[in-house]
């Protein structure tokens, strides 16, 4: 049997802990190793893992492996969805498109930026909002700072009707349906973005993990 607890990457077998024929016993610096390759290659040389981020990472790692220790430790509940929220320039949107990498048995989440969301309501109308608030699983990038939404003169706040739906399904699917999502906004910028309404659910369908706010934007 293959073992998960290695992969290989470019040639190069990285292992992130240790199989003992039922369960992975991971290794927080092997997973940092293997991070800071597959970041190269997803997104070029200058990618690395950066030691002032060892605090969120280990929070985040925790939650995709499923540590349950961790996750009480950090008050993460692993039923709930990531809302990874941080300045511009953070890494937010690169490290939740890593992540998902070091789970490959796990199902897969898609990225999609907030701001296709709501072009794709301007030209299809409800059937995006259907879209969305399927059975996939799903990473919204970028949330809050979308247009926004307009078919036929109508005005809608797109992604906080696709938030509302995706609630619903966690709800249906008894909290099998996972959400994700990035956000530069704090909580009180994403509660007048959407509301009320939407902000109760969004604290219902997200684990909260925020940069400290002072993170530098290592896009410079």
């Amino acid at each position: 049997m293959d073992n998960p607890s290695k992969i290989t990457e470019g040639g190069v077998e990285y292992s992130l802990g240790n199989f003992d024929g039922k369960s992975i016993l991971y290794d927080f610096p092997k997973i940092l190793i293997y991070l800071n390759a597959k970041g190269k290659l997803l997104f070029g040389e200058k990618f690395k893992i950066y030691d002032e981020d060892r605090d969120i990472l280990l929070k985040l790692c925790s939650y995709f492996i499923k540590d349950k220790e961790n996750c009480a430790t950090y008050d993460i509940d692993m039923d709930k969805g990531i809302l990874l929220s941080g300045p511009i320039g953070c890494g937010k949107t690169s490290l939740m498109r890593l992540l998902r990498h070091i789970v490959p048995m796990q199902r897969p989440y898609e990225m999609i930026p907030c701001r296709n969301v709501a072009f794709s309501f301007n030209h299809l109308g409800f059937k995006t909002i259907e879209e969305y608030g399927n059975t996939k699983f799903f990473c919204f990038d970028d949330l809050g700072i979308e247009p926004a939404g307009r078919f036929y003169g109508k005005d809608l706040n797109v992604m906080g009707e696709v938030l509302l739906s995706r609630y619903e399904l966690y709800l249906d699917t008894k909290h099998k349906i996972k959400t994700h999502a990035t956000t530069n906004l704090n909580a009180e910028e994403l509660e007048e973005r959407y509301g009320n309404r939407v902000r109760s659910r969004m604290r219902e369908l997200f684990n909260l993990i925020a940069f400290d706010k002072g993170a530098g934007d290592k896009r410079k």
